[in-house]
């Protein structure tokens, strides 16, 4: 059996100027500023206002989620996903690359990439070093605002890249999957405090290994080669070529592993959408591995 050719997951920050400088943003190819910041800290549609990639529409992931999930980020349907998506103007034949704002280069693009793809479409890349790269290395800016033409995106949930609570329940027992976490060494050890909401003390779950996602990134912001990452995943005894989960606080960070391992030509990470987040309140309390209690006393 020949195998696909697996899509490009990055594009560079001068491939893309030079699509914007040649008017190619429309219907075939379409851009996503995918920012999201903690509440409190800075906003992310006001910024994007303000300055984006010109021919750029915003891509709320606060807006385009399951809203009666009491988990943080959980994906919305397959109706929800394709009719926002339609809205911005992307149909099933369209070239998607998402980019955020973070100082880190890249944070919320991999949740975006891996969502469209999650959703059956395969011709989406991340802009590598994101959007502060772009305007590190000068290329255009605009507070104009795009207004595309609505399209039709037909939705596939791929159900073989998400894992839900039960299928990480089952996975303590039958270990078919390896599991690594992408937040930090301490919220994972449970001797730092866990941001966002409250009410979740750090940890992980059980036969989790560690691998904290800004790792992948180099210190400018861009993604680290696939040598380099081959390495690190090999360094943490992960094997690329066994079944692999990846987890987080609420099943955004853990994109960067599915996008690292893709670079390796792994495209088959499956993404646990509730996370840490879900994990916590619903698992016995054995099942959740902390330093966090031992601190406190």
């Amino acid at each position: 059996m020949v195998q696909q050719a697996l899509y490009r997951a990055l594009v560079s920050t001068k491939w893309l100027a030079e699509a914007v400088r040649a008017n190619k943003i429309g219907p075939e190819l379409r851009v996503l500023d995918t920012s999201w910041y903690e509440p409190g800290t800075r906003d992310a549609k006001k910024e994007f206002q303000e300055r984006h990639i010109p021919g750029a529409s915003f891509f709320d992931i606060e807006e385009c989620k399951d809203k009666s999930s009491p988990y943080e980020l959980m994906l919305p349907s397959e109706k929800y996903f394709a009719e926002y998506v339609s809205h911005l103007g992307i149909g099933n034949q369209t070239h998607i690359v998402v980019y955020d704002g973070d100082d880190l280069g890249i944070f919320y693009a991999p949740r975006a990439w891996w969502m469209f793809r999650v959703f059956g479409h395969r011709t989406v890349s991340v802009l590598n070093g994101g959007f502060t790269n772009w305007v590190k290395e000068g290329h255009p800016v605009t507070s104009e605002i795009t207004r595309p033409e609505p399209a039709v995106f037909k939705a596939s949930l791929n159900r073989s890249l998400l894992k839900t609570y039960e299928e990480i329940l089952e996975n303590l027992e039958s270990k078919r999957f390896q599991m690594v976490d992408s937040r930090a060494e301490g919220r994972f050890k449970g001797t730092e405090h866990e941001p966002g909401k409250e009410g979740i003390e750090p940890g992980h779950i059980p036969g989790t290994l560690n691998m904290p996602f800004f790792n992948f990134l180099t210190e400018k912001g861009f993604e680290k080669s696939s040598e380099e990452i081959r390495s690190m995943f090999q360094a943490k005894k992960v094997d690329l070529s066994k079944p692999l989960i990846a987890t987080c606080r609420k099943g955004v960070t853990a994109c960067h592993i599915a996008l690292a391992a893709y670079l390796c030509g792994k495209p088959d990470v499956a993404v646990y959408d509730g996370s840490w987040s879900e994990w916590f309140r619903r698992a016995p309390p054995e099942l959740k591995i902390s330093e966090w209690n031992r601190k406190k006393s």
